[in-house]
């Protein structure tokens, strides 16, 4: 599997020295001795957009819109699987990179988000409901009543609606990259390949194609 080719940015980061009031932010949000995300940086350009987004605690350690509401394995498959439908790969790369095994995904969880069906060995029935939920909402901006009725059975309204808020959020995300065109953060050395962009993505199609 080749190594993914970093674009050329559309929108120049940041560059060092940062702005005091972007690298006192960013030292909230980082571990010691982590380089910002280029997307952060790229953010910044705009400063008091992103003094906005930390300052309210939208853009936190653990992403966007974390109120603690959704259990956080949950929360970062519903990140992921967000990444596959949008053909995000930055962001994909960036949560994996640094979060994810954290956030209680196990590897073979993380390899097989980016599959078009899941495997139910490896998620339960309320992630599986979730990951076509996420399918549906990306994919077609649209949730048929069977793929309602299968959520709906795991997740009471207010975790609906929150699930739904997040792939909202990341759905946003994936504008901003596909505006901006980040390089890829290369944590581990390596940045990772999310899939083929020539393949048809999760859910895309017509009304009636079934959730995975």
């Amino acid at each position: 599997m080749s190594e993914p080719v970093d674009p050329l940015p559309r929108i120049a980061p940041l560059a060092e020295p940062l702005p005091a009031g972007v690298a006192g932010r960013l030292a909230g949000l980082l571990p010691p001795g982590m380089p910002a995300p280029q997307l952060f940086l790229t953010v910044a350009r705009d400063p008091g957009l992103f003094a906005q987004l930390v300052d309210t605690g939208w853009l936190g350690p653990t992403g966007l819109g974390d109120r603690r509401d959704l259990p956080r394995s949950l929360r970062e498959l519903v990140i992921l699987r967000t990444c596959v439908s949008s053909g995000n790969a930055y962001e994909y790369n960036l949560h994996v990179q640094t979060i994810s095994a954290r956030m209680g995904l196990s590897e073979a969880q993380i390899d097989d988000v980016r599959a078009p069906a899941p495997d139910p060995a490896l998620w339960s029935a309320a992630e599986r409901a979730a990951i076509g939920l996420v399918d549906a909402l990306v994919g077609r901006l649209d949730v048929d009543d069977a793929e309602f009725a299968a959520a709906a059975a795991h997740f009471d309204a207010a975790r609906l609606l929150s699930i739904t808020h997040l792939v909202g959020l990341y759905t946003g995300v994936a504008m901003l990259v596909a505006l901006a065109r980040p390089a890829f953060d290369r944590y581990r050395g390596a940045a990772l390949r999310l899939r083929d962009r020539s393949a048809p993505r999760p859910g895309a199609g017509t009304p009636s194609a079934s959730a995975p």
